[in-house]
């Protein structure tokens, strides 16, 4: 079968057709569009090269590490690691910068708001509007009388909760899924919600309390937004190593600008 791309050269030095067809096994795409696969291992093949030619030029010797128990770098690894760790220097953080972003959303740097909630649990079914009708059914009982609430929750809930009236104990930000905890969010103490929908099915909700967490001290954070600088430094500063290394090198048979 004839390839989809010609072979790609890299300042001379050819990627095969076949090697580009097993990287592509690597890059998903849809099944009519193949050569968005190919075309995709074949810049990543492209990229290797010019760093593995860049490391070489340099002067450096491969010094395979064990990055897993048991599990050692290949030599052109250890070259694209070792030259990722004098080449790419990113920006230092500068605490003032920082700063500057803690106190444009300080509401971003909370301590976990704390939920103490009940619901009663009505099971996604095929016929959702019957679920919907249950669900409203049972809170109009609970708008006439909230103080049976438990009892209806041992009744018509499918929550293993329901032994327990539906309490659900003390919940985190994060401990549910977010259209629940959304729904806590915006209740006021005592309150039931109206019915909630979530990939489970629907809920009724009743929030017990609510503890909401302290924006924190900029120097409780800091450590946190150092690492993000950290992290987006580098890549910036390996995207642009990288960017400089495809100007200067001479490539045929794919476009890596666009990538």
């Amino acid at each position: 079968m004839k390839p989809l791309l010609p072979p790609v050269f890299v300042n001379g030095i050819e990627i095969s057709a076949e090697r580009i067809a097993n990287e592509a096994q690597n890059h998903p795409a849809p099944k009519e569009k193949p050569g968005l696969a190919w075309k995709a291992a074949a810049r990543a093949l492209a990229i290797r090269e010019i760093m593995l030619q860049e490391a070489r030029a340099r002067g450096l010797t491969p010094d395979p590490a064990e990055v897993a128990p048991g599990q050692v770098e290949t030599e052109d690894e250890a070259l694209i690691r070792q030259l990722s760790e004098v080449a790419i220097q990113p920006a230092p953080a500068d605490e003032g910068k920082l700063r500057a972003v803690y106190d444009a959303q300080p509401d971003r740097f909370r301590a976990p708001t704390l939920f103490e909630a009940a619901h009663i649990l009505f099971p996604r079914q095929d016929d959702m509007a019957a679920v919907r009708a249950h669900a409203d059914a049972v809170l109009a009982q609970l708008r006439e009388n909230p103080r049976r609430f438990g009892e209806l929750a041992r009744t018509h809930s499918a929550c293993s909760s329901k032994d327990n009236g539906g309490l659900l104990g003390q919940l985190a930000q994060g401990d549910t899924v977010p259209e629940f905890e959304a729904a806590m969010d915006a209740l006021d103490e005592g309150q039931i919600s109206d019915p909630v929908e979530t990939r489970f099915g629907l809920h009724l909700i009743r929030l017990d309390a609510c503890a909401r967490g302290e924006v924190l001290p900029f120097d409780v954070i800091l450590p946190r937004l150092r690492d993000a600088h950290a992290k987006a430094a580098w890549a910036r500063a390996a995207a642009q190593f990288t960017a400089d290394l495809v100007a200067k090198a001479s490539i045929e048979g794919v476009q890596l600008q666009a990538a």
